[in-house]
This record gives C-alpha cells, structure tokens and sequence, in this order.
C-alpha cells in the first residue's frame, strides 16, 4: 500500500465530499482505539471543523485516558479540534431503569450502549450541521459485521471501510498517532469486563483479513494444504459473515409486483 497517497486520497475525498453537502465538517466518537484516532485525523487534515466526541458508559480509565490523550494529540496538531466529553453512563443507567430486566441480556446492553453513542453523536452532528464519519474498517464492516447495526454502523460515510486492520495501523503510523493506541489491544469497550475484540470472535484481526482473502480468490484455493488453525479460523470467519449479513446487505425491500398495484 501506498500509504502517503492514501492518507492524502482519503482526505480530499473527505474534504470534497463535505463540500459536496454543503457541511461544516465532521463529527467523530473516539474511543481510544486505532480506527477512531486515524479516522479523527484524516477528518481534522481537510481543515474543516471537527468535533471529536468521547463518550465513556461505565468506561475502564484506560480507554477514557486514551481517548482523551489522542483528542488533546490533535488539537495541538489543528486548530479546527473541537473537544467534547460527554458521561453517558447516567443516560444508560436510566435506560437500565427503564427496559424490563429480562431483556437486558449482556449482547442486547452492549449494542444498546453503542446505540445510545450514535444518538449521541447525530445530536451534536444535527445541531452543529456536521457528518457523521463511521470509524469501521473493512474487516469489521464488510468481513464480518462486527459493528452495531443503528450504533456504530449508523454513520453518514466511511472513510476507512476499504483499509484493512492492518492497514488502518500502517496509516496509523504514518499520521503519527501516539504509541499507547498503537499498541493497545482492539476492544469494543461496549462490555463490562473491557473483553477484546478478538476474545469475542475467536481469532486475530490478522488471521480474519487472511482468511476474507482467501475466500475472495476461490481460484488460488487448489493447491493450499490449511493447517488446523486456518480451518478454525475459516469456521470461524463464515460463521459470522452469514449471522451478520443482514447488517452488511442493503435492508430488504418488499416490491410489489405491477398487476398487485
């Protein structure tokens, strides 16, 4: 990859399609992970404003100091930052009060924190005439759907979808972004016990971008001999490809055939 060319691609086109829709610029959740820092910062080069939004719900310190660090990195770095914490833990927990307590099982909660971070973002994005900028790369928005459908998956445009999770890192480096995001294990943050991203999947975001290449190019298949893991790891990636389709697919439509209307 051509990482230079890329980070200036996906800036003008961030740039131009802002114009494009006659909007201020762009708001972003940062959650102290790798995807947000680099989408944050592309969003901040094209010199439109940027409100970088983090939002902890019943946070670890970790994340919230991270998020706040790479903030801070940036509005040293541009002038357009604009800083805004936000404690939803207090929103959430009305919400706990509000649902019935048999719904609240631990996956429903952790996709309605995610929820509650959308409407959060669209508020501010609403108010302050600014896009929402999705922070999914491709593995998790077109390989297997590991993102909130209507949470982090509601967004206006996503500039890091085609960037595999290694190359978000690679763009990561290039763009400077400080150490301890670089290095931090990739969660979600949406559960109580701050389990990763791979701990939820079963496999490395290295070992998903090999095997959603390799059932990309069925004709190199012939002479491969996979060992155990690969085979888990090629279980692992269909399974959740076909259970979260629905997220990654366009919503159905009903068309009523001509004679019915």
């Amino acid at each position: 990859m051509k990482t230079e060319q890329v980070i200036n691609y996906l800036t003008d086109w961030l740039g131009n399609y802002c114009a494009n829709a006659g909007m201020n610029g762009f708001a972003v959740g940062v959650s102290g992970g790798i995807d947000s820092a680099v989408t944050s910062t592309l969003c901040a080069r094209t010199g439109k404003t940027v409100m970088a939004l983090n939002m902890p719900i019943y946070q670890s310190p970790e994340q919230v100091a991270l998020a706040s660090a790479h903030i801070d990195w940036l509005k040293r770095r541009f002038d357009n930052v604009i800083d805004v914490t936000v404690d939803l833990t207090p929103s959430f927990q009305s919400i706990e009060q509000a649902l019935p307590a048999e719904i609240q099982d631990p996956m429903s909660m952790a996709n309605t924190r995610s929820r509650l971070r959308m409407l959060t973002l669209y508020a501010f994005a609403g108010h302050h005439r600014l896009l929402v900028a999705g922070t999914g790369n491709k593995v998790e928005d077109f390989g297997v759907g590991f993102f909130t459908k209507y949470g982090d998956g509601g967004v206006d445009l996503s500039p890091i979808a085609d960037l595999m999770k290694s190359e978000v890192r690679a763009v990561g480096r290039a763009l400077g972004i400080i150490e301890g995001i670089l290095s931090a294990t990739p969660t979600d943050g949406l559960w109580p016990d701050n389990r990763s991203d791979e701990a939820q999947i079963g496999a490395s975001y290295d070992e998903l971008e090999w095997a959603m290449k390799y059932d990309a190019a069925p004709d190199q298949r012939a002479n491969h001999n996979l060992t155990d893991r690969q085979e888990a790891v090629l279980s692992i990636y269909r399974r959740f490809r076909r259970a979260n389709a629905h997220k990654m697919n366009p919503i159905p439509v009903a068309v009523i055939p001509p004679e019915l209307k």
